[in-house]
């Protein structure tokens, strides 16, 4: 629980550790009102806590906490909005209140940058097909918004020293600049997991294919749901490769998923240099930024 808390504290500040210390008796409190049986924490991420349980009928699920408790219960609703697709998990129960979820376990579960390389690329266009073949009636939260929020936030971030030291204002600068581009001139928007890297997307067995979790859904550029997927490639088989393999297993433009990746290039450089990702990785992503 200590990588936990730090994940947590990073994110949401000193004030999350109260709200750690209280989760053993919320999550008995949730589990004796659903009749669950709880297991062992598990794969918590930087804004939530989840531990394994078992719905009353035997179905394997999770609990799922986050502090950010408007978060959580706008997730719960952006499920609700691809479950007729089957490629997001079900909610099997949800306190937004208390800031916890139930969701059904997805199995083998494995993620997707664990699956065999060969084979991703298809699986993607087929998640991305289902994903985006669901057309809400009036969705409020747009791409525009999303990418502005997520420039603010990890933008903060340019002072450290460890930052700085790789990426100046000039960099990304040009990376808001070619995002307001790419935004501007959208021809087909569509429904987006909004957050689709490799991480948020699990094995869920033959029968059902990739499966996304953890949505920010949004209206805008289908191709923004590859982009995690291609710039992950970096230091590995190389952004430019995979951004053509991936362009045309999911029937995407080229030229604009390459330009995406350019914007999203100096944000992975960021959680990189956080957390020590490898030199190679970095070097080409800030390549990438600065062409």
């Amino acid at each position: 629980m200590e990588d936990v808390a730090v994940r947590l504290t990073s994110r949401f500040g000193s004030q999350v550790e109260g709200w750690l210390a209280e989760i053993p008796v919320v999550a008995a409190r949730l589990g004796s009102r659903w009749g669950l049986v709880l297991g062992e924490p598990f794969a918590s991420g930087a804004a939530s806590i989840i531990m394994r349980c078992q719905w009353p009928d035997g179905t394997l699920a999770v609990l799922k906490f986050s502090p950010d408790r408007e978060l959580l219960a706008k997730q719960a609703e952006m499920l609700a909005l691809f479950a007729a697709t089957g490629r997001v998990p079900a909610v099997l129960a949800a306190d937004t209140e208390a800031g916890a979820m139930v969701l059904e376990e997805i199995r083998p579960g494995t993620e997707a940058e664990d699956m065999p390389p060969e084979f991703l690329p298809q699986q993607w266009g087929e998640l991305l097909a289902a994903l985006h073949s669901v057309t809400p009636a009036d969705w409020p939260l747009d791409l525009r918004g999303r990418c502005e929020e997520a420039f603010d936030r990890i933008g903060r971030r340019l002072s450290e020293p460890a930052i700085a030291a790789r990426i100046d204002q000039d960099t990304w600068q040009r990376a808001i600049r070619r995002c307001e581009t790419l935004l501007d001139t959208q021809t087909r928007p569509v429904l987006l997991h909004g957050d689709l890297h490799l991480g948020n997307a699990l094995d869920g067995g033959p029968s059902r294919g990739l499966i996304a979790i953890d949505p920010k859904a949004c209206i805008g550029d289908p191709c923004f749901d590859a982009v995690d997927y291609v710039v992950a490639a970096a230091g590995q088989e190389g952004v430019e490769a995979r951004c053509q393999r991936v362009a045309t297993a999911c029937g995407l433009d080229g030229d604009r998923l390459f330009a995406w990746a350019q914007v999203i290039a100096p944000m992975l450089a960021i959680a990189h240099l956080t957390y020590d990702g490898p030199a190679s990785a970095i070097d080409e992503l800030l390549a990438l930024a600065g062409t």
